[in-house]
C-alpha cells in the first residue's frame, strides 16, 4: 500500500517521512513491510490509510489535478478536510491516530459489530433494528448505495439483524471483518475523547468545499467542520446523499484517492452516468492523469 508512489514520487515520498516525524513511529515500515495483523489494528490502520490518501492527493495537485469539490467518507473525511485546506496534513494525522486509539478503546470495552444489509430499504432495515433491540443496540451506520445499508451494534443483535434480513428478502446480509461498532453508539466514550481533541486543533475556513458525512451538507466554517467530525463517530455516514448532493450540484468527475476501490463502486451504483476514477498505485494514477489531460 502506497510503496510504489513513495518510490516514484518525491512529493509521496515527503508524505510518508513526515508522518514518521509526526507519530514518532515507523509508520511507513508498518505500512510497507507489516506484520499484517498490526497494521489491520485501527489504530494503526487508520493514520496508515490517511497518510496513503493524502501521498496520492499530493501527487495530483503536483500535476495541477485540483478538486473543486470534496468528500469523504467515515475516515476518508479527514483527508477531504486536507484537501479543501481546513486543516494541514500533521493536525490531520495527530487527530486521526487519536481517532483509532479512542475507537480501538471504546471497541474493547463495549465489543460489537457491523453488517451489510444488500436489497432492503431504508425503513425495512429500520424495522429489524427495532426488532432486535432486545438483543442489544443496533444502529444504521452507514447509508452507502441504494439498497447498500450497514448496521452496527452489539454483537448478538447483529446477529439477529442478519437472520431477520436474510428472512425478509436481503439479496445479501454480510457480518463485516471490523474490529467495532464504528458509528453506533457504543462509540460514544471515543466521541467524548476526539470531541476534546478537536476543539484543541486548528480549523479554517475550506479554500475548497466540503461535504460532511453526517448533514450530506456543505460545512463552511471551522465551527461547523468541528461539530460534524463530532457527530460522525457515532452518527450516520449519509454517503449516498452526499454524492447526489455533489452531482445535483453540477459535477460529473469523481476521483477516489486512496487504498481500494469501494466508493467508486457505490458512485457507480449511485449514479452510472458520471465518471468514475481512482489513484492508488503508480498505474491508476497514470491512467487517471492521462484521461484527464486528454
Amino acid at each position: 500500500m502506497g510503496k510504489e508512489l513513495y518510490d516514484n514520487f518525491p512529493k509521496a515520498k515527503e508524505v510518508f517521512q513526515r508522518a514518521d516525524a509526526v507519530l514518532g513511529i515507523g509508520l511507513t515500515r508498518l505500512i510497507f513491510e507489516g506484520p499484517e495483523e498490526e497494521l489491520k489494528e485501527t489504530i494503526n490502520a487508520q493514520p496508515a490509510i490517511f497518510t496513503v490518501s493524502v501521498a496520492c492527493y499530493e501527487i495530483l495537485k503536483e500535476k495541477v489535478i485540483i478538486p473543486e469539490v470534496t468528500a469523504g467518507h467515515s475516515l476518508g473525511e479527514y483527508s477531504a478536510l486536507v484537501a479543501s485546506g481546513a486543516i494541514d496534513f500533521e493536525n490531520g494525522l495527530r487527530l486521526v491516530r487519536k481517532r483509532g486509539e479512542f475507537m480501538h478503546q471504546a471497541a474493547t470495552e463495549h465489543p460489537g459489530g457491523m453488517a451489510a444489509i444488500i436489497g432492503l430499504d431504508i425503513k425495512k432495515v429500520e424495522e429489524i433494528c427495532r426488532k432486535v433491540s432486545s438483543f442489544g443496540i443496533v444502529v444504521i451506520a452507514n447509508l452507502n448505495s441504494p439498497g447498500q445499508v450497514i448496521i452496527s451494534g452489539e454483537k448478538k443483535g447483529i446477529e439477529e439483524a442478519v437472520r431477520l434480513a436474510e428472512e425478509a428478502g436481503a439479496k445479501r446480509a454480510i457480518p463485516l471483518k471490523v474490529s467495532g461498532a464504528w458509528h453506533s453508539p457504543l462509540m460514544e466514550p471515543a466521541k467524548e475523547r476526539l470531541a476534546q481533541e478537536i476543539e484543541r486543533t486548528d480549523f479554517i475556513e475550506p479554500k475548497i468545499p466540503l461535504v460532511a458525512n453526517v448533514s450530506a451538507d456543505y460545512v463552511r466554517d471551522a465551527g461547523n467542520i468541528r461539530k460534524a467530525l463530532i457527530d460522525q463517530v457515532c452518527g450516520v455516514v449519509h454517503w449516498e446523499d452526499s454524492m447526489k448532493r455533489i452531482i445535483g450540484d453540477g459535477f460529473h468527475t469523481f476521483i477516489e484517492v486512496g487504498p481500494g476501490k469501494v466508493l467508486s463502486g457505490l458512485l457507480k451504483r449511485i449514479n452510472r452516468e458520471v465518471e468514475v476514477r481512482n489513484v492508488g498505485d503508480k498505474a491508476s494514477l497514470e491512467e487517471t492523469i492521462r484521461a484527464l489531460k486528454e
